[in-house]
């Protein structure tokens, strides 16, 4: 038979070239593969740990210490924003949420080395697997929080909740898409971790977490918008409308520290949602291209 016969039978029926990745419609088909690799994520983390996932909290916990004492009490800031500790900790736990996944997600590729060069299954399921752990950590630190929002007059919305879920799913795409950019590149070239680690650094400065939106617009003028179009500021003042504001009173809610950013969900939020999922495409393209010779380099 004739080269070109076989070539056309092969398209005919359907077949595909050995180890050609579906990008992550192969996680989706490999859930139970995924599942695998975030239990075996947890035990890893915490193996011979005493503590084991409490120290999921003690991070959070401490930063939020720190935070309030220097910022809260020696700086005043909780004197300018009425119930500072839960616009605080609202922050907190979102930012480390991300800091986490991405971190942990970027690391992947390469911690799971003997695994790769052993078998073949989807690499991405190393870096979603990272989000994942990460969302089981950053789940219970939520519920600290609704139980400090409710003893203070919290009471959620349908709209609130919706919010809520859809921000975090955002930052979730967005550990995603940065995480397969950078865990690719991290194979070729061992930078990127510190890359990343600086990037890290940042974010928590970068985002309205320790102050407000309003001290930036006043700094940054023209330019505020694009302060905006980062997804995790976008995130993060979504989780202050959400778990903060209802918190507050009519006369703290009158005060111009209490005011949401003009255009929040009109605007701000599908623009943000826009570059997230622009973000999730060059990562997956990224790491299509770059994942053909993992085994080799690792």
């Amino acid at each position: 038979m004739e080269e070109g016969t076989v070539a056309s039978t092969d398209v005919e029926a359907g077949l595909t070239q050995p180890g050609r990745s579906g990008g992550l419609k192969d996680v989706y088909r490999n859930r139970f593969l995924l599942k695998l690799l975030v239990r075996k994520e947890i035990k890893v983390r915490y193996r011979g740990s005493v503590l084991g996932i409490v120290w999921s909290y003690m991070r959070p916990g401490m930063q939020f210490l720190v935070f309030y004492i220097a910022l809260g009490l020696f700086l005043n800031a909780q004197g300018s924003t009425p119930n500072y500790p839960i616009y605080l900790f609202a922050g907190i736990v979102l930012v480390n949420f991300f800091t986490e996944a991405l971190g942990n997600a970027t690391r992947s590729i390469v911690n799971n080395r003997d695994l790769i060069r052993k078998i073949y299954l989807p690499r991405e399921l190393f870096p979603v697997a990272s989000v994942w752990v990460s969302a089981a950590h950053f789940l219970p630190q939520v519920l600290i929080l609704l139980v400090v929002c409710l003893f203070f007059g919290w009471l959620p919305t349908l709209w609130s909740v919706l919010a809520l879920i859809a921000a975090f799913v955002m930052l979730a795409v967005l550990a995603i898409g940065l995480g397969l950019f950078f865990g690719a590149i991290n194979v070729y070239f061992r930078d990127s971790e510190n890359l990343v680690d600086l990037l890290i650094m940042m974010v928590t400065w970068a985002s309205p977490v320790l102050y407000l939106w309003s001290q930036v617009e006043r700094v940054l003028g023209p330019f505020f918008p694009l302060y905006q179009l980062n997804p995790m500021t976008v995130a993060v003042e979504v989780f202050h409308w959400a778990f903060w504001r209802p918190t507050l009173d009519d006369a703290q809610l009158a005060a111009p520290s209490a005011a949401t950013v003009p255009g929040l969900f009109e605007l701000w939020f599908p623009l943000a949602g826009v570059v997230t999922v622009a973000i999730l495409l060059v990562g997956q393209f990224t790491f299509s291209r770059l994942s053909v010779k993992f085994a080799q380099e690792l």
